[in-house]
């Protein structure tokens, strides 16, 4: 089992101790494609998974999902966040045994969604179904000074519903004067690029675990095409996520460092509950 960097009382110490401002903010990795985002002092978390409920959902499976990096905060403690997103249904990206927890310990919590999720999401966390912010793809909402956009995700496919909402979402993040992408669980699509780079983005979090039909392993990016879709959007740095959570879905962070050198993309690799601060300027 790998220990994070930081985990429970370290690790909310240092969020709690981190000032920020008007122009600085800071990120956190939670793990999967989880992220903490403190920015003049509100917070965001995208996409968490903090429970041990696929380890438990697949234990007696020919797929287990064995956990490799242990967890870094339980969710009831996180009772300081304003937003927290979900770019799709798949657990770990929309998990209840994380976001019940939370909802509870954050009475004024905002949740975005994709709008074609809506009916899935409010059965699986048990909320009322007019709660969360739905977006489609090119909508924006403005929460808490953040102005959220959601942009397609192909996982395998962009695929959408029968009226013709997207079912995979990423999501574009802006603040102050900082952008951030989150790209949720995705490969490249003809347009991605195009779209992206006009947004100007400051901090791209990619997935690098790549597609494996045969492992069960659903599309993403792998570490070349997460270090090229840095370059090609533009980003000043990237920050590599969905791997070291579970054995049969992991990769070698060590390949996405070389491509981002050999391609001079700007990158940082966080272990998990690891945090990186940013400053206008």
């Amino acid at each position: 089992m790998i220990s994070p960097f930081q985990k429970d009382d370290t690790l909310l110490a240092e969020i709690h101790g981190t000032a920020t401002d008007a122009n600085s903010f800071a990120c956190w990795w939670l793990g999967q494609s989880g992220f903490l985002i403190k920015w003049a002092g509100k917070h965001l978390l995208l996409d968490p998974y903090l429970s041990d409920s696929l380890t438990k959902k697949y234990a007696a499976t020919n797929k287990p999902h064995v956990r490799m990096t242990e967890l870094v905060v339980d969710p009831t403690r996180l009772d300081f966040v304003d937003i927290v997103t979900s770019t799709h249904n798949h657990t770990d990206h929309l998990d209840a045994e994380t976001l019940i927890p939370l909802m509870q310990s954050n009475p004024k919590l905002k949740m975005v969604i994709p709008e074609a999720n809506r009916a899935f999401v409010a059965e699986r966390i048990k909320c009322e179904p007019a709660w969360p912010v739905g977006l489609d793809a090119s909508q924006s909402v403005e929460i808490q000074g953040f102005k959220i956009t959601a942009v397609p995700a192909a996982h395998e496919a962009i695929d959408k519903d029968a009226q013709g909402r997207c079912l995979y979402l990423g999501y574009v993040v802006q603040f102050g004067g900082f952008t951030i992408y989150h790209s949720g669980d995705t490969v490249l699509y003809p347009q991605m690029a195009p779209l992206l780079r006009p947004f100007e983005v400051d901090l791209a979090l990619l997935p690098i675990n790549g597609r494996d039909p045969k492992r069960g392993v659903a599309g993403n990016l792998d570490c070349v095409e997460a270090a090229a879709l840095g370059k090609a959007i533009e980003a000043q740095y990237v920050v590599p996520c969905h791997y070291d959570m579970f054995e049969f879905n992991t990769a070698d962070v060590r390949v996405f460092e070389k491509e981002a050198k050999k391609k001079k993309q700007g990158y940082k690799v966080l272990r998990n509950g690891e945090g990186v601060r940013f400053q206008l300027g």
